[in-house]
């Protein structure tokens, strides 16, 4: 991502896990010093705890769910707004949701609802929200953070597995709603990382794997140099 200067990136779900170590690794990379960060999450007392270490001009941080519509709109205004209607370079959907390991007919309606409407709904919402914008500045990433589970399948996380497989399909299709407007939509798989999230199907083992902020030192520079060659595209982050 070249030029950075008057840019923004958003990111959703900061307060936790990846999301919240990207924003930690974006406060230390050189080549974002210039380019302003925007982010949202569920949790306030986090959403608070980042608006006091890094908040102020560059970096804003929003309390909200991404599942409610209206308040995504709002802050996707207020955003636009605050950067004379540029959409941003780089958008991060992100904030997701993980079912409690079960067999599909043991999940309760009100889980499985919650879990698609984190992981398919208010990837929706981000994406209209701030994808108009991006198209009438004829550049930026959308970026649409999957997962394995996205590519392939184990047992007791159907709900989930769901939810990625579909956001897969989501950010291919979207690509091709996107084809000539010079935005590129891709679907990343971070691959596997010792997350809350990945606590609850893998227990203890998760401490084998990858710490978020390991991962973001890596993650960060390959998000930030996809371009409009990689449009629809499911890439993997590449680290070992």
């Amino acid at each position: 991502m070249s030029g950075t200067k008057g840019r923004y990136i958003v990111i959703t779900g900061v307060t936790r896990g990846l999301g919240r170590a990207l924003v930690d690794q974006c406060s230390q990379s050189d080549e974002l010093q210039a380019c302003r960060v925007f982010g949202c999450g569920r949790n306030e007392d986090q959403i608070r705890k980042l608006n006091d270490q890094y908040g102020g001009v560059q970096y804003q941080f929003t309390a909200l769910s991404t599942c409610d519509y209206d308040d995504v709109m709002r802050w996707a205004e207020g955003v636009l707004k605050e950067c004379g209607g540029r959409g941003p370079c780089l958008l991060i959907n992100n904030a997701g949701l993980m079912n409690e390991t079960a067999p599909l007919w043991e999940v309760g309606q009100e889980e499985f609802r919650k879990v698609v409407d984190t992981n398919i709904n208010g990837y929706y919402n981000v994406t209209k929200a701030f994808v108009p914008s991006m198209i009438g500045n004829q550049s930026g990433v959308i970026v649409n953070i999957t997962s394995t589970w996205g590519r392939s399948t184990s047992a007791g996380v159907a709900p989930y597995c769901t939810t990625k497989f579909g956001q897969e399909g989501m950010t291919l299709a979207l690509s091709d709603d996107l084809a000539g407007t010079g935005v590129s939509a891709v679907a990343v798989n971070p691959g596997v990382i010792d997350t809350e999230m990945l606590r609850i199907p893998f227990g203890e083992s998760a401490r084998h794997y990858w710490k978020p902020s390991e991962w973001a030192k890596v993650a960060l520079p390959f998000l930030l140099h996809l371009n409009k060659r990689d449009s629809g595209k499911r890439v993997t982050v590449p680290y070992s």
